[in-house]
């Protein structure tokens, strides 16, 4: 991973424009290709971004960038889309490459352990006629805990957490950004199970057009017998 501290300007150019006016910002260039632009602020989530697959060039800062004060230009180009992310980068404060070797997954903790194993043995959970595919569906930004299809053979891509918050809707968000582009899959539905959903967090994955599922834990595990409820 490369992490460069520079004063930039950056052009987003394609199915839709952006710009960010010249600041001291964060380039994030990842092994798998893809370019972030971040912040001190807002969190976790870049300010702008290229996603692979893409290419990365850098050239010596011409026309307008350089009579704007820029050294030196990024044109990062996505290889299946007219898009491009353009860092015109003025002043370069700290450039480091750190090579984070291969990552071993999320680990999840014992509950969201066993709620995936209990969702893969009662797939119905999410509506009949659903089958599972396989648990831990492996992509190039870390396993999907889920991959089942619906009753109407429509691919399904499940992220499960003990507690659903926007984290967790982004992070399906990328999954389901990424399974959409492999033809043999294509289209992937997103599904968002968990104990306890937020309100935030379910606005937002209803907004994306992914579908919230509460999950409850004591019934699935045997342990909650519906006949003993008062309510």
């Amino acid at each position: 991973m490369r992490l460069v501290v520079a004063r930039c300007s950056v052009d987003y150019v394609g199915r839709l424009t952006a710009h960010l006016p010249l600041a001291t910002r964060l380039l994030m260039v990842k092994a798998d290709g893809s370019v972030l632009v971040h912040s001190d602020g807002g969190s976790y989530k870049p300010l702008n971004w290229m996603s692979p697959p893409c290419t990365l060039t850098t050239a010596p800062a011409e026309g307008p960038h350089a009579d704007a004060g820029a050294v030196e230009t990024w044109r990062v180009a996505s290889t299946k889309t007219d898009d491009q992310l353009l860092v015109a980068v003025h002043e370069v404060l700290s450039d480091t490459s750190v090579d984070l070797g291969v990552d071993p997954g999320l680990v999840k903790d014992g509950v969201e352990a066993h709620l995936q194993r209990l969702l893969a043995e009662q797939i119905e959970e999410l509506g009949a006629g659903h089958t599972l595919v396989r648990r831990e569906y492996p992509t190039a930004i870390g396993p999907v805990d889920i991959l089942c299809k619906d009753a109407a053979g429509l691919v399904v891509a499940v992220e499960i957490k003990r507690r659903g918050d926007i984290d967790g809707v982004e992070q399906l968000t990328r999954y389901l950004e990424l399974l959409n582009r492999d033809p043999l899959l294509a289209p992937v539905a997103g599904v968002f199970a968990a104990q306890e959903i937020r309100p935030q967090a379910r606005v937002l994955a209803e907004d994306r057009g992914i579908r919230c599922v509460v999950l409850d834990y004591d019934a699935m595990r045997g342990v909650d017998d519906p006949t003993t409820r008062l309510f």
